[in-house]
Formats: C-alpha cells, structure tokens, sequence
C-alpha cells in the first residue's frame, strides 16, 4: 500500500503556497504549524472538483455538514449531538471567540490549561479577556490536569474554561474520570466550559475521547464544543467548523451571527462534509502512519538526543519536546532553526510552561523526520 505521508518529496512540497512552506528559506525543513504533507482524500477531492466544475463557490450554507457530523460523532464516539442547534463558523478559534464575547464582558477572566494553543492567548488579549494560566502536571507517565490547581483558578472569579481534547501541544487525551472532575469543578464554581475537540480524530487506539458533552452534568449540558474536519483531513485554509451546543447552551449558540456563518468558505463545507461521510479509510490509514512516526520520533531521540524528553502523544500528530537540558535558553527552536536549520514552533508561545520546550509536527514523510533530528543534534 502507499503511504499518504510519503506521497510528496520536498521539491514538490516546496511548490506549496501554503504559510508551513513559505514561512522559511529554502534549506530550512518546516516541521512546525499543524499542516500535513498528504494528498487529499479521493471523497474529498472529488467534492471540491464537482464543486469547482459546476461553479459552485458561492457563500457558504452549513447544508449537510451538520448531519455529517452527527454521524460521525455517532459512530466514532457514541455521541448524538442534535444538528439542527449547530452553528456554522469559519474555524475552531473564531467560534471560540465568538462564544466567549456572547457570555463574557471585556476583563473576564478565561482559563486556560498550559502549555496551551498560542492563538488562546492572542485572541482572547485581541477581545480584552484575561488569560489564566492553569498548568497541567507533569507525572512519570505524562501530562495530567491538576485538580487542586484548576479549583484555585476556577474559584478565582473566572467566567470561562476554554478546555483542548485532545490536548494540543501534549498530546493527552483526557480520561472519562478526569473530564467528570473538571465538569464538577465547573459546576460547583459556575464557570461555563468551552471545548476545542479539533484533535479528536486523531486519537491514537490506546486512548479513548470521550466528547465533554456527552458527560451527565449540568455543566456538560452547559458547554459548547467546537469541531472540524480541518486537523485530521488537512483541511486548514478551507474555513469551516461547527458550535455545537450542550442542551442548555442552545440559546447561545444560536446567538452566533449569519455574518459569521457566512464567513466560512463553501469549499471548507463541502469538504468537510465529505471527510466526515467518506473519509475513514483514509484517516484511518493516516492514523497509522501516524502511529509509526510518533514511535519512529521516540526511537531516534532516545538515540541521538536522550536529553530531551518526550511523552508519546496519546493524539494529534504534533510531539511537545522538553529541550531544557540540552541548554538552549529559553526558545530552543530559535536555535534548531539559526543552526540545524529545522523549524519547530517555539516553546515560549504556549505559556509559562513551554519556557525550553519545542513542538514538532509529525505529519510527514519518516525519513523528514529522521532529517529533522539529524539537523537538531547538528545543533547542539
């Protein structure tokens, strides 16, 4: 069979107009913005060139999506979301940010789980919200949410809980007992929980998401998740995702603006709605290859670097890399980027937490993998 990830050499990847290969010079390997170096899936494919030949690039209506997404989520979760409350939104972040300003006033303060998705930060600031930064502790097996933590920081007058699962940068897909104690956290201190579920896909068979809102809590009920294609089909500059409301929190979502909705591209819909109907063979797949590349990473570091540490991610295709004993100060990207001439996304932009950490994308061919270590250790 061959493989997805392998399917491009560089010197045709570099012919991408995309920001992971336009970001750098030349010589630099991009290992860093959560993009993929696969073809699309056929189903998706097909979609858009039917799409493209008949003329259809009009604005975007949610059409199908919805329903495809229930599905999906029926099948992969045992979830059943209603489609009908979903609201349409161009992606994950910018459904984020209108929920937050829907049930938020300027100052309130969101929490946050950290090392954390930089654009938490950069959004949340560009609306006037306060960032609290609620680190996850870190065991011998990985990260976990620290409970004791989290009650501080909910009790701190905080109005949201902008939780990621599975977790990005770390990769952890939270268990059923810890999503319970979150959700009675929130309960008791009457935070609202918002749900970045973008990674869900993408979790590996040895962890199991469980979606937040399927718990039976009242803050379940209370919470909006938001989800998308465009992580586990590569489908990022498409723009489409969905709100997808707990029972309770369908007022809110059907707050969100048909300027909003319209803001999302109708290619982003159309492929989406194919990826969710059509696209498990691929995904699955891709999961797999994925699988051996996380392991491929874990087996060259602990050869060639054994000084960094790094936990095998239970989901997504991005690996949190703690760089702090190689010495590299701060962003020790900067310096595999000036030296090794590999890009990685600096540690620092997550949070407190990432100070001499570094994340590396996986989604690509083994052997780019094998090149971006090679460059690493050339760096220190």
């Amino acid at each position: 069979m061959s493989t997805l990830l392998s399917s491009f050499t560089w010197e045709e990847l570099r012919h991408r107009t995309s920001a992971k290969w336009r970001a750098y010079a030349p010589d630099v390997l991009p290992m860093w913005v959560a993009e993929m170096d696969t073809p699309l899936a056929p189903a998706i494919e097909e979609a858009l060139v039917s799409a493209l030949h008949r003329g259809d690039t009009g604005y975007a209506d949610a059409g199908a999506l919805p329903e495809a997404f229930a599905s999906y989520a029926r099948r992969s979760y045992g979830w059943r979301p209603e489609p009908e409350p979903m609201r349409l939104v161009p992606d994950v972040m910018r459904g984020v940010v209108e929920v937050v300003e829907l049930v938020t006033a300027p100052g309130d303060r969101v929490v946050v789980h950290t090392p954390a998705y930089p654009p938490f930060f950069s959004w949340m600031r560009r609306i006037g919200r306060t960032v609290v930064e609620s680190p996850l502790a870190r065991g011998s097996d990985g990260y976990e949410v620290d409970l004791d933590r989290l009650e501080r920081d909910l009790a701190s007058g905080a109005e949201v809980l902008l939780l990621c699962n599975p977790h990005n940068p770390t990769g952890r897909v939270f268990t059923h007992e810890e999503l319970h104690h979150i959700a009675d956290l929130a309960e008791r201190h009457q935070v609202r929980v918002l749900v970045d579920e973008i990674h869900a896909p993408l979790t590996f068979p040895e962890a199991r998401h469980v979606p937040f809102a399927m718990l039976n809590s009242p803050a379940a009920a209370d919470s909006v998740t938001f989800v998308s294609a465009s992580k586990a089909w590569n489908l990022a500059g498409l723009k489409a995702a969905l709100a997808v409301p707990g029972s309770a929190a369908q007022p809110v979502v059907a707050e969100i603006g048909v300027e909003v909705s319209m803001g999302a591209g109708l290619p982003g819909v159309l492929a989406s709605t194919a990826a969710f109907e059509h696209g498990q063979g691929w995904l699955d797949q891709l999961r797999g290859e994925l699988d051996a590349n996380r392991r491929l990473l874990g087996d060259l570091l602990a050869r060639h670097l054994p000084e960094v540490r790094y936990d095998l991610p239970q989901a997504t295709y991005l690996a949190w890399l703690d760089c702090r004993e190689l010495g590299l100060g701060d962003d020790p990207a900067a310096v595999f980027h000036e030296r090794g001439r590999v890009a990685l996304s600096p540690g620092p932009g997550f949070g407190a937490p990432g100070t001499g950490f570094a994340r590396l994308n996986l989604a690509t061919a083994p052997e780019r993998i094998t090149e971006a270590v090679r460059r690493m250790v050339a760096a220190v």
